[in-house]
């Protein structure tokens, strides 16, 4: 089987609308898949007492959490393990990241020492033409830095309609950025003449889908992978369902 489906999970922000987590494990059950990576509109990360019921109602439905975010890691120490601590009781191995351009040095050395405390892996994630880190050439400076630094944990989670949205491709950028590839958002967009966008089915907008996904499956991905349609928050499911099916034909 394809580890690309094998891996196949859901963005939570696609049910932004749904708050009850237990609804929205029934939900991603529906859809044919059984990961979620949890971002703060279902759990508040900063409250650890909320932390274990939240897992537990995942881990009762059979849904794995192999990743969170998208998170800041230029933050206070104390706000920073309350991410790290959740994701290391839900076994999550990846945290999707961002930080800003004034992050100093103290800061993300203090986030690289707790990415190595906590045993996880940091991804980038490229959040389109107006985000610092939207493009391949700020993201080859960012890991050039992280390599001479001899960090091995700061790595990308591609979001590929974002990827669209900045002018890149997200296939090249999958082969480009192959070895410190650590999550994906499979999500696609159609434009108009602004180029405001728009969701849909994954595949059936700018994003060459099979060969995102052969390029994937041959620089050996093993992260985490979500999907994402943000259409329809409140009833995603037929979406995200089509979309589940759409990756499956592309990896056949």
């Amino acid at each position: 089987m394809s580890r690309i489906i094998e891996s196949l999970g859901v963005q939570s922000y696609c049910y932004n609308g749904i708050k009850d987590n237990v609804e929205v494990a029934k939900l991603i059950l529906k859809s044919g898949i059984n990961r979620i990576e949890l971002c703060c509109v279902h759990i508040d990360f900063l409250d650890q007492a909320t932390h274990q019921p939240v897992i537990d109602i995942y881990k009762a439905a059979g849904i794995s959490i192999p990743s969170i975010g998208v998170q800041r890691i230029d933050l206070p120490e104390a706000e920073q393990r309350m991410s790290l601590e959740f994701a290391k009781a839900a076994g999550a191995k990846v945290l999707a990241v961002n930080f800003m351009p004034s992050a100093t040095n103290e800061q993300l050395d203090l986030a690289f020492g707790l990415a190595k405390e906590y045993d996880i892996r940091y991804g980038i994630h490229n959040h389109g033409g107006y985000h610092w880190l939207g493009n391949t050439e700020i993201l080859d400076w960012i890991f050039s830095e992280a390599k001479r630094r001899g960090d091995t944990r700061l790595g990308l989670c591609l979001d590929t309609a974002w990827a669209l949205d900045a002018k890149q491709d997200p296939v090249a950028m999958a082969d480009r950025f192959a070895d410190r590839l650590w999550g994906i958002h499979i999500k696609d967009f159609i434009f108009d003449r602004a180029r405001k966008q728009t969701d849909v089915i994954v595949g059936e907008g700018n994003l060459d889908l099979p060969a995102f996904i052969k390029t994937v499956e041959k620089n050996g991905f093993d992260g985490s992978c979500v999907l994402e349609y943000e259409g329809d928050p409140t009833n995603p499911e037929p979406t995200l369902t089509q979309c589940v099916e759409a990756v499956r034909q592309a990896s056949a």
